[in-house]
């Protein structure tokens, strides 16, 4: 016996239903599944239209849940990435933003709990912190500049 194929709509809102996704990602998602009598943007658009599908509700979400290791920097880059525009990216991004010092100190903590005592040290900590997307400002704050601490 075949087993049926669920339809579009019904693989969308399984998928929403774990998670919020961007209107771009789902789109790539659903687009191996759709076959060519299935309008797939005119699902998305139904999706928008009932409020299920939401690229704010997304970029909030997802900031949200990145900003506990990660700087505004690469949380926008995030958003980017899964194919939101910049304005509502850096508009995500935008609360971590306010809290990037304390964040910062919280994710230094959690990786290195002392303070550096060599050049090379405060080099290191400092590559870390910029790789998590943080703010020169940021990480200076936490691991101090050249000749402090």
């Amino acid at each position: 016996m075949k087993k049926k194929r669920p339809a579009l709509r019904e693989r969308a809102l399984r998928l929403l239903a774990r998670r919020e996704h961007s209107r771009a990602e789902l789109a790539g998602k659903l687009r191996t599944y759709a076959s060519p009598q299935e309008d797939l943007e005119a699902l998305l658009e139904d999706l928008s239209r009932r409020r299920l599908l939401c690229d704010e509700r997304y970029a909030e979400s997802r900031a949200h849940a990145l900003s506990r290791k990660y700087g505004a920097a690469r949380i926008a880059h995030e958003l980017r990435a899964k194919g939101l525009d910049k304005e509502l990216a850096e508009q995500a991004s935008g609360a971590a933003r306010a809290t990037e010092v304390d964040r910062a100190r919280e994710v230094w903590r959690r990786k290195f709990r002392v303070a550096p005592r060599t050049r090379e040290e405060r080099a290191k900590q400092m590559r870390f912190l910029q790789s998590r997307g943080f703010s020169f400002d940021a990480i200076r704050a936490v691991v101090g500049g050249p000749g402090e601490g």
